[in-house]
């Protein structure tokens, strides 16, 4: 029988993602051990100026690192709200491709299973969009538990 005692959640702060989080909570509280929910901020895309138009005063790497605290607030703010306090959970936000972000954590940290949603495109949504669930799927050394969250239809 498998033993998932280290689970990790990838959050994105939609509703699927929170489906798949109740999801390993049960899992969770079924196998006992500890619980981590990731959230991936994708970096600020550098934009190239025109030659001739000068600089920016913007700060990229100062912007993302204010992105990831803000975003680790709001982390952490969410899980209290959904998980009650039977659950050991840490936290964590990464800067990058969600994807590898979210394998590379996986094996570094030897989890047993990711529990993660699926949005349900189809068609031009998800040729545009892609899948991190099926890179995830794809890359994984451990399990992979997927949840089917559909989009309504258009």
């Amino acid at each position: 029988m498998l033993a998932f005692k280290q689970i990790l959640c990838p959050i994105d702060f939609s509703q699927p993602s929170f489906r798949a989080l109740t999801d390993a909570l049960e899992l969770i509280r079924r196998f006992g051990g500890k619980l981590t929910v990731l959230h991936v901020v994708p970096p600020v895309p550098l934009v190239e100026l025109p030659p001739g138009t000068g600089t920016v005063a913007f700060d990229v790497k100062k912007y993302e690192s204010e992105l990831i605290t803000t975003y680790d607030q709001t982390l952490r703010d969410t899980v209290k709200e959904r998980i009650g306090s039977d659950v050991p959970v840490e936290y964590h936000v990464a800067l990058g491709d969600a994807a590898a972000q979210i394998v590379s954590y996986a094996e570094a940290k030897k989890m047993d299973c990711i529990v993660i949603a699926t949005h349900g495109r189809t068609g031009w949504r998800r040729f545009v969009h892609g899948s991190v669930t099926e890179a995830v799927i794809r890359k994984a050394h451990c399990a992979v538990l997927t949840i089917p969250c559909h989009d309504s239809p258009e």
